[in-house]
């Protein structure tokens, strides 16, 4: 079992090498300009960053439900935070202290992964007709549906659950025992019940932790060097850096690569900036993912298929496309799975719902048609920095890269790789300064 763990930190690790390679390898920024910025960044100090909002990290502690760990989120404005373990509050280690990175997109998923078994194995199972209990259905059903592997366990509890608040719900509003009424019944207010009723409302952030994905908690230190926060949002993928202060355990600050490409626009008028920046991507050996390499997804296909994608791939969101030549029409995010749990009419049909109706829905139900339905772009002859600026306006992780004439998706650049474009990781860094525990945190 260990040594299958070392051979799977060890693969994560190879695939943070590859990416990185293939950047230096397509990256057209002279390499003594690189160096020039990359020698830099290794001397300014993480303390320069500028603070989170307030001033203050906000912090979940794992005993937190999930419920109301939607409520911190949401009424911070945040899209993750710190998990603290309410049993080493003592402790001045932050390895104990702190269990992990909740984000925003691994609890709609793990919503979303519950509510979809449950109404399977409710719709499914004639026992659910024949008066078995609905936690038991729920249950069965998810082994029906082939749940392997070490989300088995939790997949099973969420089943459970939500099988059980399905039958709840279904009596409650006269549905009685007709099992696919019953799962369309559970959409109507998912997000109430997650929220407010049992047994979701008392389910914990710590019960699931180790189960769905959940960032690893790999702190800087105040005094380290701003170089090691870009490596890690960049080559190692990490979207958020929490900062320690040396000697303490509590957070000093926490980088979101967001952050960082704000922090770029306020750059300009420097001459390092402004002479790299004005350049057009392609110049700059962006994008660096190929046409071929980009994951869409048809304007056709269900909806679902689309965050299934995301979800297999471990990414934030897809271009949506139509045509034999991938004509870019819209964009769906992770993000946008909230949009199933808060409008009944979408969650209760999601399981047939097209990306192009979901699309159409979220822009009615919003009153705002572009909000949704329109794909953040740019051109081959974009500059950089109108990149940035874009990526930094909107708000977004991604902007798709069109060709000239057909808005055909011909690439995708993400706040990863405009990090990425600007250094490069020096011989033996990570081994030199992160060390074993970041190795084997980042392996995860």
């Amino acid at each position: 079992m260990a040594q299958a763990k070392i051979t799977e930190n060890t693969s994560k690790l190879a695939s943070y090498d590859a990416y990185f390679e293939m950047v230096q390898n397509r990256k057209k920024l002279p390499r003594n300009l690189q160096e020039t910025l990359t020698e830099a960044f290794a001397k300014i100090p993480v303390s320069s960053f500028p603070q989170v909002p307030g001033g203050k990290v906000i912090e979940i502690d794992a005993e937190t439900s999930m419920g109301d760990a939607v409520k911190i989120l949401s009424e911070s404005n945040i899209l993750s935070a710190p998990v603290k373990n309410p049993a080493a509050q003592s402790s001045s280690d932050w390895r104990e202290r702190y269990l992990g990175v909740l984000d925003y997109s691994a609890i709609v998923l793990w919503v979303l992964e519950g509510a979809e078994t449950a109404a399977a194995a409710l719709s499914a199972s004639s026992a659910a007709a024949a008066g078995v209990g609905a936690g038991a259905v729920g249950a069965l059903g998810a082994l029906a549906l082939g749940a392997t592997g070490p989300a088995a366990v939790a997949s099973l509890t969420v089943a459970a659950v939500g099988a059980a608040v399905a039958g709840g719900v279904a009596a409650d509003r006269g549905a009685g025992k007709d099992a696919p009424t019953a799962a369309d019944k559970l959409g109507e207010d998912f997000y109430k019940v997650i929220l407010q009723e049992e047994p979701f409302r008392s389910t914990k952030v710590s019960s699931i932790i180790k189960s769905y994905r959940w960032a690893p908690f790999v702190p800087v230190a105040t005094d380290s060097s701003m170089l090691s926060v870009l490596l890690l949002l960049s080559k190692y993928r990490l979207r958020n850096v929490p900062v320690i202060e040396r000697g303490s355990p509590f957070l000093k600050n926490f980088i979101t690569q967001s952050a960082v490409i704000r922090g770029l626009v306020g750059c300009k008028g420097r001459d390092w900036f402004d002479c790299i920046s004005a350049h057009p991507i392609s110049e700059l050996g962006l994008p660096y993912m190929s046409a071929d390499e980009v994951i869409s997804v048809r304007n056709d296909e269900l909806i679902l298929e689309a965050f299934k994608k995301m979800r297999d791939n471990n990414i934030g969101g897809l271009p949506v496309v139509e045509g034999p030549k991938k004509k870019i029409v819209g964009n769906v995010s992770i993000r946008d799975i909230r949009f199933l749990l808060l409008k009944p009419e979408l969650f209760s049909n999601f399981r047939r719902l097209t990306v192009t109706g979901f699309i159409n829905t979220i822009a009615s139900a919003t009153h705002d048609a572009t909000k949704a339905a329109t794909p953040i772009t740019c051109k081959l002859g974009s500059t950089l920095c109108s990149v940035i600026d874009t990526l930094a306006s909107k708000l977004v992780h991604r902007i798709y890269v069109t060709d000239e004439d057909d808005n055909e998706v011909v690439g995708v650049i993400t706040l990863r790789d405009v990090i990425s474009c600007f250094i490069y990781e020096p011989p033996n860094f990570f081994d030199n300064y992160f060390g074993f525990s970041a190795q084997e945190m980042l392996g995860k």
